[in-house]
């Protein structure tokens, strides 16, 4: 696939900042797919449904609309960009992320927005499953300690409860269950740049992705 650049790795790695920075610079838009599988944890949470309850949340699904465009995440027309951004949300999200129904509609919906082609996204598996056949695909990865710091850092001023010591424990944690699941795995394939952003600045590691980059495969 042509002018789809894919970026996976785990959680708080720098897939974000550094996928942003690359899609401004290459005049690509940008899709945060963790962000459609956190919109679905918010719906979940709020709808009272057990997280655990495959049946419930594939229903639910049917009557819920999520968009992401701009940075902005709808859910059923509700902008819902700040709410999804905490460590309860994250937690939800890799717990509803292994449900099959939730990666059939993402999956479907992540395809559909990049199908028109000159787009940076960024997950889990968007190498190895959402776009396989891309000609660019990265995967980002850093220390433990390092991710934790990190997402510490994003934490603190909003959840005044959060300490590294959870945090490094939470990382672990999503580690093992997105690398372990069943339904598309967290893993790096042979035909992705493998990328240790631990010790880089985010601007090391976008000159790292630019240099690496295929021009027959991304316009530039």
């Amino acid at each position: 696939m042509k002018n789809v650049i894919t970026i996976d790795g785990p959680s708080a790695a720098g897939k974000g900042t550094v996928s942003r920075i690359l899609a401004r610079r290459l005049g690509y838009e940008y899709l945060d797919t963790g962000a459609l599988y956190r919109a679905v944890a918010w719906k979940v949470r709020e709808s009272g449904i057990d997280p655990a309850d495959e049946a419930a949340i594939a229903l639910m699904l049917k009557d819920t609309g999520i968009t992401f465009s701009n940075g902005r995440v709808m859910v059923d027309g509700r902008d819902v960009t700040a709410q999804i951004r905490t460590a309860e949300i994250g937690e939800l999200s890799s717990r509803v992320s292994a449900v099959p129904a939730v990666r059939e509609k993402l999956l479907a919906l992540q395809r559909e927005i990049c199908l028109k082609g000159r787009v940076v996204i960024e997950g889990r598996d968007t190498g190895t499953v959402v776009f396989p056949e891309a000609g660019n695909k990265f995967f980002l990865d850093a220390a433990v300690e390092e991710r934790a710091r990190r997402r510490y850092g994003e934490l603190k001023s909003s959840e005044p409860g959060i300490t590294m010591e959870k945090t490094i424990e939470d990382i672990k944690k999503r580690d093992l269950r997105d690398s372990s699941r069943k339904v598309s795995p967290l893993k790096k394939s042979p035909d992705m740049v493998y990328i240790d952003s631990t010790g880089l600045t985010i601007e090391e590691v976008v000159e790292k992705i630019m240099n690496s980059l295929n021009t027959n495969e991304a316009v530039l």
